[in-house]
């Protein structure tokens, strides 16, 4: 098989996420959003809030990170965030399943680059990872904010959970950290998502 037909065959198969659907809610028109469509909206968050990753960070390298990172939702489909742990450990070997898979479709210089985005984005093992991942998890919020709680009301999802996700928002910047948890705060005075459990 020639170069150019391994490309357009991977770029086929990319073609599939828009048929992965995802949790979070879209308000207008209300409906699931997939996972092309988060992939998108994620890239150009990257390019658009580019000024708080940590000074130095590659912008194009984030946007390829997070053009690549749900490439595996193909064969895996897309897990619930909030999901127990052993949901996610199954849905890790899916993925890391998928990627042995979908990337090796690629002329074997760009699948082990796309590989090598791929597995660096998960191990937040990079400055870039770490922006990449931050915009990953504040996406969603931003959304369940918009569709007046959204899944976090569906799932019965508590403040002291999203407060966990914000710690890697924090990671990756603090400006969006900070944030997302005055978004926390402000969706709990609100009622749009529910308190923390009160102490003992």
């Amino acid at each position: 098989m020639d170069r150019l037909t391994r490309q357009l065959e991977f770029a086929a198969e990319a073609g599939r996420l828009k048929a992965v659907q995802r949790q979070t809610m879209l308000t207008d028109p209300p409906r699931r959003e997939n996972s092309a469509e988060h992939s998108w909206h994620l890239t150009l968050m990257a390019l658009a809030l580019a000024e708080y990753a940590p000074p130095g960070t590659d912008i194009g390298k984030v946007v390829s990170m997070l053009a690549l990172h749900d490439l595996v939702e193909v064969d895996a489909g897309d897990l619930f965030v909030y999901a127990g742990e052993a949901d996610q450990r199954r849905q890790r070997a899916a993925e890391r399943a998928a990627a042995d898979r979908i990337f090796a479709l690629l002329p074997p210089d760009q699948a082990v680059r796309f590989r090598g985005l791929w597995d660096e984005f998960e191990e937040r093992a990079s400055a870039e990872a770490r922006f990449a991942r931050a915009i990953d998890r504040l996406q969603p919020m931003l959304e369940n904010s918009k569709a007046g709680g959204g899944t976090w009301h569906e799932h019965g999802i508590r403040a002291d959970q999203v407060m966990a996700k914000v710690a890697l928002i924090e990671d990756g910047s603090a400006e969006l950290g900070g944030y997302a948890r005055r978004l926390v705060e402000r969706a709990v005075r609100d009622g749009t998502l529910a308190p923390a459990p009160a102490g003992p």
